[in-house]
């Protein structure tokens, strides 16, 4: 399956396009934002677990990456709110599940063969902010070749300060907007190399996740579905 493969185009997907998906695991549907392969290939989602809904456990030899957006999503017998950033590392394993349903953003395979490290990281934390450029950020990952954030950006400020190699990024709060275009909250967007000056946040500022650098290809296409 190839949806928005090729890393080199700029690609969006907003609310109004969402398509939910059924997953081999009953309760567990999924928009995909992006995907190359089946079951068991590179992807980019949108997850939603019904209430009491799992996953059998499963390993992720090319790694995985999660913010939970709503509810509790839970491994084993350890629970993550709404505002965790998870990253498991190549070669991990787990047994995700949600006893109040969830919603969490995923990306699968696309991590560095040498990353083993696992961030488990709270973004509610207000330690864990820091101002940056004249505004709020929070750090969640980097590693010299992709660096990920939580970025609380004004109304009208600009996303993106400077050129970058390529980036992602999902609207948690708030909206961006550029030109006519206006990317509401659960908006995902991947840039290609290049600068943007017109995509800034919107009239109530916004909350992005945000991943710059040089993305990653698949390791391998193997590895369970989340």
């Amino acid at each position: 399956m190839l949806v928005n493969p090729d890393l080199s185009l700029r690609a969006a997907v907003t609310p109004h396009q969402y398509q939910w998906i059924a997953s081999p695991q009953p309760g567990v549907e999924r928009v995909m934002l992006n995907r190359v392969g089946g079951e068991k290939g590179r992807a980019t989602s949108i997850v939603r677990y019904a209430p009491d809904s799992w996953f059998p456990h499963h390993p992720h030899p090319a790694g995985e990456e999660i913010l939970v957006l709503s509810g509790t999503f839970s491994e084993g017998d350890t629970h993550y709110p709404a505002g965790w950033y998870l990253r498991n590392p190549p070669g991990s394993s787990h047994q995700p599940s949600s006893a109040e349903g969830a919603v969490i953003f995923v990306k699968l395979g696309q991590m560095q063969r040498g990353e083993s490290r696992p961030v488990r990281a709270d973004t509610r934390d207000v330690s864990r902010w820091t101002v940056r450029h004249g505004r709020e950020c929070c750090p969640l990952f980097s590693d010299g070749i992709e660096h990920v954030s939580l970025e609380r950006i004004p109304a009208g400020a600009t996303v993106l300060g400077g050129p970058v190699e390529s980036a992602e990024m999902l609207v948690v709060e708030g909206s961006l907007r550029e030109h006519a275009q206006e990317y509401e909250r659960g908006s995902w967007v991947r840039l290609p190399p290049g600068t943007y000056p017109d995509l800034v946040a919107g009239r109530c500022g916004a909350c992005v996740y945000l991943k710059t650098g040089r993305f990653a290809n698949p390791v391998s296409l193997a590895g369970a579905s989340c």
